[in-house]
């Protein structure tokens, strides 16, 4: 799988572009804020349905704009297939595979894996338990609809419970039968996607610890632990033990929305152990580990987004990390750094073909180079 061809309209800092690409490694160069993120975003935009770096789709419209379009040319199993998402302010996002329009966004979920790399993912590290969770499901319903549909009736449910709660509060009753309805479905549905977090990290943690360890060149040690509530017992007894907290506090306190991943190094909390570089190499390590995941499942090769993953580490790590991606078990490859000299130098150390492009001010694209 590979995109052939990206256009733009209204996106973001791109009035009208077009490129098309290379199959294996593609570069963009450029000053920051210049756009070379932005045509990455575009692209994962493509696979996910969404932006991965603003949530407000309308707030990806060119300035001054009413609306915006992003289309990709893609060789899938050898079929080509065209991916067409557009929005108009005010309305509602239309996403198309050729030509005939999705019903649900949730049934393209899957269809173009992707995996981004980007100075963005400092938050799995820095912000709360949900950045972590968003991690895990954004994985996992990559290659599991069933998972993603349980998700979000999960997370519907929940939030009729809390709704329901916070009535009980507010009129001063209760009424145990109306929450009984709402357990129920937690607990069905909170038992499946807490199985598949279980299965996801024992997988994804190897691969993880390998990654890791050719990267920083076996100098330290990393792990990941799934963090759950329903580790403690069964869900419907963990809800019925915590229901009087529950009314208290006005929303649910227990359940799979809670849960969380912990990242240490040398068994402290690398955000607290571990230095600049050490997180980055813990983050890209996770990311490598989510493509090869990803591929295993699914049998596709994931595209791969590196947004300025250079940045803050040594020569040394830079070269494992290009040498890595070089593999054949990657397929293709999205690169953005601000130093074509650096990026440069690498690729021809170790003889890697690459196009280059040069990103310059109001979104112009130079194609320096075409393999």
């Amino acid at each position: 799988m590979y995109l052939q061809k990206l256009s733009l309209i209204n996106f973001k800092n791109y009035g009208q572009t077009e490129i098309s690409f290379s199959p294996k490694i593609n570069c963009f160069i450029g000053q920051n804020g210049a756009g070379k993120t932005n045509l990455l975003d575009a692209i994962y935009y493509l696979s996910m349905c969404k932006s991965y770096l603003n949530p407000i789709d309308s707030q990806n419209v060119k300035y001054d704009e009413e609306f915006f379009v992003i289309q990709g040319d893609y060789l899938l199993k050898d079929k080509h297939e065209n991916i067409y998402c557009g929005l108009k302010k005010n309305k509602k996002k239309q996403f198309k595979r050729n030509k005939k329009e999705y019903q649900k966004l949730s049934d393209h979920i899957g269809l173009l894996p992707v995996v981004m790399i980007s100075p963005l993912d400092n938050s799995l590290i820095l912000e709360g338990s949900d950045e972590r969770r968003k991690f895990m499901d954004s994985v996992i319903s990559q290659y599991n609809k069933e998972y993603l549909d349980n998700l979000i009736r999960y997370n519907r449910a929940l939030v009729q419970r809390n709704k329901l709660l916070k009535d009980f509060y507010q009129t001063r009753t209760f009424e145990a039968d109306s929450i009984d309805i709402w357990d129920e479905q937690l607990i069905v549905l909170g038992e499946k996607i807490h199985s598949e977090r279980v299965k996801f990290v024992e997988e994804l943690i190897p691969v993880f610890q390998d990654y890791y360890s050719r990267i920083s060149g076996n100098n330290e040690k990393v792990q990941l632990v799934y963090d759950s509530q329903l580790y403690e017992g069964e869900f419907r007894n963990i809800l019925k033990n915590a229901i009087e907290k529950d009314r208290i506090v006005q929303h649910t306190t227990v359940g799979i929305h809670k849960d969380d991943l912990i990242l240490t190094l040398e068994k402290y909390p690398i955000k607290k152990a571990g230095s600049q570089g050490q997180q980055k190499t813990y983050l890209v390590s996770l990311k490598m580990a989510q493509f090869n995941f990803i591929k295993q499942i699914s049998g596709l090769k994931p595209i791969l987004l590196l947004d300025d993953v250079f940045d803050k580490f040594d020569r040394n790590r830079v070269r494992q990390i290009i040498e890595l991606v070089a593999e054949n078990h990657f397929g293709q490859i999205f690169i953005t750094d601000t130093s074509q000299d650096r990026l440069e130098t690498m690729l021809k150390e170790i003889n890697i073909p690459h196009s280059l492009f040069t990103i310059e001010s109001e979104g112009s694209i130079k194609i320096n180079k075409a393999d």
